[in-house]
């Protein structure tokens, strides 16, 4: 694995040689804790906790923060597995959102692994200079994005109060630095029937799995007439248990997308619709409930999209793409109260992407560990670049 290469002057025009000299300080600085960083993420990734269980992987990026002198509150605002790390007092405030949960039978398919570790790379280089940048370098462990919206629930307790920019990168099959994501609503859907004898006595029953079955294709009807960029998706996850009773329970997960985060109102009412169908249709009754607050779209804020796209240039990263919404997180909650980035980082060249099992292998790959660094950097740069801004000064390289 190669280290990150030496700096670049920048685009800016303006007096940068001060912030120039910084930022190459910060960069060695995360360089020399190549081992402390990767020896992290392979930690994280060799034991994958899932939402809201990550209780390991909390620790081990609390306590080498803790190493390098941050101020760490752990547990954090009522979640077990959240912790919040501070260092420096400067006027600005940079949140660095660490995520560590792992998918269900994946493992890190995900490589939230790399976005911890990176994350605390970013702080500790910052740390280290917090005082000639004016930063206040805040961590935030943030749990349970793949399932639960901790960031949500973070946000609504204050984890962001007084944050001035909040940043955090994310490994994928390409590059992005203008990343866009749906907002996402779930819903857990239960009917309640009456069992009965399918032969003896059907006519007794409330069959729930015919319940299921009849909003499952008003839901196929439904896609007919809903816009492109509206998805509804979702699993039975029980329908009786023998063929010989009719079942009096059924029950499913549901998950509906769409660009912006007004629309799934709508779309959360039409989908609604077509499971009381079901009911009305079956006799059954239904119980419709939201178990995780709604993920709202990203909102990247354009000035520090460009002082990253920048950053992630003289790093040598591949040329960003530019598509449409792909993915959610609950980092677009964060985004529409702080202003926010969140690249994405090419760790597998196109050949799997996220959710699939040959991501997990490519997580701890030559190329993630080279975007881990990388985005470690990128990101301290583009802090250091933000607060020297907001102190009157020209960013850049």
């Amino acid at each position: 694995m190669t280290s990150a290469p030496s700096p670049a002057p920048g685009p800016a025009a303006g007096p940068t040689a001060p912030l120039a000299a910084l930022k190459d300080a910060v960069r060695q600085h995360i360089v020399g804790k190549t081992a402390d960083l990767t020896g992290l993420s392979r930690r994280i990734h060799g034991h994958p906790e899932t939402a809201f269980a990550e209780h390991r992987a909390a620790a081990w990026c609390a306590g080498l923060l803790r190493e390098h002198g941050f101020a760490v509150t752990a547990p954090a605002h009522g979640l077990d597995t959240a912790f919040v790390a501070t260092a420096g007092s400067g006027p600005v405030t940079v949140a660095l959102a660490c995520e560590y949960d792992a998918l269900p039978d994946l493992g890190h398919a995900c490589g939230h692994n790399l976005i911890a570790a990176a994350g605390v790379g970013a702080a500790l280089g910052l740390a280290a200079y917090a005082s000639e940048l004016g930063l206040t370098v805040r961590v935030v462990g943030t749990p349970a994005e793949e399932r639960g919206a901790g960031k949500a629930l973070l946000l609504d307790a204050g984890a962001f109060d007084g944050v001035d920019a909040a940043m955090m990168v994310h490994p994928c099959p390409f590059e992005m630095s203008d990343f866009r994501s749906f907002a996402l609503g779930t819903l857990s859907v239960s009917y309640t029937g009456r069992t009965a004898h399918p032969s003896l006595n059907p006519h007794e029953g409330r069959n729930a799995a015919d319940a299921l079955t009849v909003a499952q294709v008003a839901l196929g009807l439904l896609r007919q007439q809903l816009p492109p960029q509206w998805r509804v998706h979702g699993v039975t996850t029980s329908a009786g248990s023998a063929p010989n009773a009719i079942p009096d329970r059924a029950t499913a997960e549901y998950e509906i997308r769409a660009e912006a985060a007004g629309d799934l109102c709508e779309l959360r009412e039409r989908v609604e619709a077509c499971f009381r169908a079901g009911a009305l249709a079956t006799g059954c009754e239904v119980t419709l409930e939201r178990p995780e607050p709604d993920y709202l779209d990203f909102r990247g804020d354009p000035a520090l999209i460009a002082l990253w796209a920048a950053n992630a240039r003289v790093l040598g990263r591949p040329e960003p793409v530019e598509r449409g919404p792909f993915a959610c997180t609950d980092m677009g909650n964060v985004s529409h109260v702080v202003p926010s980035i969140h690249p994405v980082l090419d760790i597998s060249g196109g050949a799997c992407g996220p959710h699939e099992p040959e991501f997990a292998e490519a997580a701890v790959s030559p190329a993630a560990e080279q975007a881990l660094l990388d985005g470690a950097v990128g990101l301290a740069w583009t802090a250091a670049d933000f607060a020297y801004g907001r102190r009157g000064g020209a960013p850049g390289a």
